[in-house]
């Protein structure tokens, strides 16, 4: 499912017009956006929950060269299943 289908099945399922699902959807997003930017954690309880995690340092290699290259540390969003949804999805 692309962002367009998500759009058309959240305005199908809340009776909104497409561009107010959009709009809502958009807005989740950014919000989710910038709690993570400011170190936040977003908790939906019953679906999840989305935090920074910090990736350490590491030794990779040039798969052209074989060379031995350096990875800095990085932070990437993650994304953790609540409860219920990993029964629904089971």
């Amino acid at each position: 499912m692309n962002k367009t289908e998500l759009i058309n099945q959240i305005a199908e399922k809340a009776n909104l017009t497409k561009k107010d699902s959009e709009k809502a959807l958009n807005a989740f997003i950014e919000t989710v956006t910038e709690e993570l930017k400011a170190g936040n954690n977003v908790q939906l309880v019953g679906f999840g929950s989305f935090q920074v995690k910090q990736r350490a340092a590491r030794d990779g290699r040039n798969p052209q060269t074989g060379k031995v290259i350096q990875i800095s540390a990085t932070n990437v969003p993650s994304f953790k299943a609540g409860k219920t949804l990993k029964k629904a999805v089971n």
